[in-house]
């Protein structure tokens, strides 16, 4: 039995693609994770498609970096499944790790995956560290404006008021005053 995986990697991205392919491919049974990074190797899609399969069947995945982004994840899943007597193919890749030719190309596209997820991660820090140097601060934009700080610090000055009642004057929620406010009164 072919037995599908699909994941994306947040809920703005769509399953369907990977679905049909995997439909196409031949696949009766078809699991997926919505929303889940593929360098977590535990996710709850594909550890239900791992314990559904039996000797003989074949894991399909519409690509290999659905599967993982590490090589030691990659391998050792689908080692795993052939130490079981299951079978593992990518769609888009054309793996099949039932030939020794499959088995050479899953090594070399696992490889591959983690390469590319390091480029990006890569890209994505230099990225952030010329932001800075251009002056510009990644993260969240402040809530607080600098008048609502002033008025805390004059409403902090009044033992009769708690800082309920503080956050409740100046307009903001008090997980925002003591990560916002409070540090910059003390």
């Amino acid at each position: 039995m072919k037995v599908g995986y699909a994941r994306v990697s947040t809920f703005d991205q769509n399953l369907d693609l990977q679905i049909d392919a995997l439909e196409k491919f031949g696949c009766e049974k078809i699991f997926n994770d919505e929303g889940v990074s593929g360098a977590k190797s535990d996710r709850p899609g594909l550890n239900e498609a791992i314990l559904f399969l039996r000797p003989g069947d074949t894991l399909v995945v519409w690509k290999l970096d659905r599967l993982g982004r590490s090589i030691e994840h990659l391998r050792s899943t689908v080692f795993d499944l052939q130490k079981r007597g299951i079978e593992f193919a990518s769609v888009q890749d054309v793996i099949d790790t039932s030939t020794a030719s499959g088995r050479l190309f899953f090594n070399i596209m696992a490889s591959m995956a983690e390469f590319e997820r390091d480029l990006l991660k890569e890209r994505t820090q230099a990225g952030l560290a010329a932001a800075r140097a251009r002056g510009k601060k990644g993260g969240r934009p402040k809530t607080v404006t600098e008048s609502q700080v002033k008025r805390a610090r004059e409403l902090v000055k009044n033992p009769d008021l708690t800082i309920v009642e503080i956050c409740k004057i100046i307009g903001v929620t008090r997980p925002t005053y003591y990560r916002e406010i409070a540090p910059q009164i003390q």
